[in-house]
């Protein structure tokens, strides 16, 4: 069923059983002022034109063409209709490229569920590639935790994460997850702390006053900041625990403690704040993109393809600000 609509597009709409082909034939013998000229045109049988455009004709119960030997030429309601279907058949057209657009995953909208310290470094580099590879398509950015883009996952509120590991068991199940990168952890210590040195063993902080993220903020690197003191023989004296890492950059530049982070904060920049390697330095934070697996998203896999052209250079770019921040003589 096809909505014709007159002249104005707002009054009497009429409904009719009326075929593209109905239109696309009437459209021939208009431009091309005759039936065998569109025979000719289409290249289908003048008959089979003829018989089509006579249809036409009866279900709108008006004449469309006044013939005059091998002529045709249209009625003044005729001409009122050919500008009606000529909008018609290019809202079809583009109704149809639409479609295929979508199928071809250029068109649609990708939620993307992100921790913004961690993806500081690289993200906004890969929107602005998604976009110009895709420039059709909505890409809704939600900064969430890890805890929170676990819970996102679990609603169907986000079709892909940059994210950490863990997830629950069960959802786990459900998503692909590829490693964008591993990064270490570092001891934040402010500018004038006595540690002098670029790089300190574990068990010579188990004096300092730890300043911790709350482990909402990032529950695997929280744990496995606690397991290793553990293994190194204390447990970290806890003067505050923060909400965000800017809070906690801010407390360590005004001499309340030293904290360990992963070595994707260097993306904050903190001023009066020194950055030290650990050794051992043995735990790797793992950076991921995760998705469901049975997404029907058709624009999320060019997003992750990129992600994993981009790889390689993420990782080198997060060396380089390391070597940076950790050698600054250098």
């Amino acid at each position: 069923m096809i909505l014709l609509m007159s002249e104005n597009h707002l009054n009497d709409i009429q409904e009719l059983s009326v075929e593209l082909r109905h239109l696309r034939y009437f459209v021939a013998v208009a431009e091309q002022k005759g039936f065998r000229e569109a025979s000719r045109f289409l290249h289908i049988s003048q008959p089979a034109i003829s018989k089509t455009v006579n249809q036409l004709e009866q279900e709108l119960g008006i004449k469309l063409f006044a013939r005059s030997g091998r002529t045709a030429r249209m009625t003044p309601q005729g001409q009122v209709f050919y500008q009606e279907t000529l909008r018609t058949l290019k809202q079809s057209d583009y109704a149809a490229e639409a479609a295929r657009r979508a199928a071809r995953g250029e068109t649609g909208t990708l939620t993307l569920g992100f921790c913004s310290v961690a993806t500081a470094g690289f993200l906004p580099s890969i929107v602005r590639k998604y976009k110009e590879l895709l420039p059709g398509v909505r890409l809704l950015l939600k900064e969430m935790n890890p805890l929170q883009q676990e819970a996102a996952f679990s609603q169907g509120e986000i079709d892909v994460g940059v994210t950490r590991l863990p997830f629950a068991k069960k959802l786990a199940r459900e998503l692909d997850v590829r490693v964008i990168f591993r990064e270490p952890l570092l001891v934040a210590v402010p500018s004038g702390h006595a540690f002098t040195a670029k790089k300190i063993k574990f068990e010579n902080l188990s004096e300092e006053p730890f300043i911790l993220l709350h482990r909402d903020g990032a529950p695997a690197v929280h744990d496995a900041i606690l397991a290793m003191c553990q293994r190194h023989g204390f447990s970290p004296k806890v003067a505050y625990e923060s909400d965000l890492m800017q809070t906690t950059f801010t407390l360590v530049a005004g001499g309340q403690g030293i904290a360990i982070v992963p070595m994707c904060t260097l993306n904050l920049r903190p001023e009066g704040v020194r950055f030290l390697r650990l050794q051992p330095d043995e735990y790797r934070a793992e950076l991921i993109v995760a998705w469901p697996k049975n997404s029907q998203v058709t624009v999320l896999k060019p997003f992750v393809d990129l992600i994993e052209q981009e790889r390689k250079e993420i990782g080198n770019q997060a060396r380089r600000m390391l070597e940076a921040a950790c050698n600054p003589t250098k």
